[in-house]
């Protein structure tokens, strides 16, 4: 039997927002220091499709042996809504909409674990 990597993606999730965090949080911390251009990451979908998965085929006669890995998509960067005159592009409630979306994604994942251990109780009983 193959390991299961649900724990594994969780945690790789984790650190991802836990880079993008401190991203935002610079960015705040730089909200109002001249020249200053805010700074986001890459998105996790990108990142975690740049890992090729494919279906192994255990019998000839299985389906989807093909090594097709999904299609690179382009990532578009959104500007700032506004850039002051002192060539500041932090916006604070753009900042706070996404360290929003963060703490949602990070709820998420915590309920994910919880929800795999749960699972991975109820197979040892």
């Amino acid at each position: 039997m193959e390991p299961v990597f649900l724990s594994k993606l969780v945690s790789q999730s984790n650190g991802w927002l836990s880079a993008r965090q401190a991203a935002i949080a610079e960015n705040v911390a730089n909200a109002n220091t001249p020249g200053f251009k805010s700074k986001d990451i890459e998105p996790f979908t990108s990142v975690i499709s740049k890992t090729r998965l494919s279906m192994t085929a255990t019998h000839g006669s299985h389906m989807g042996t093909e090594t097709d890995g999904p299609r690179a998509s382009k990532v578009r960067k959104a500007d700032s809504w506004l850039v002051t005159h002192s060539g500041n592009s932090v916006s604070i409630e753009q900042e706070l909409v996404k360290a929003g979306e963060v703490a949602r994604s990070h709820a998420l994942n915590a309920s994910l674990a919880k929800s795999f251990h749960r699972m991975y109780l109820t197979s040892l009983k």
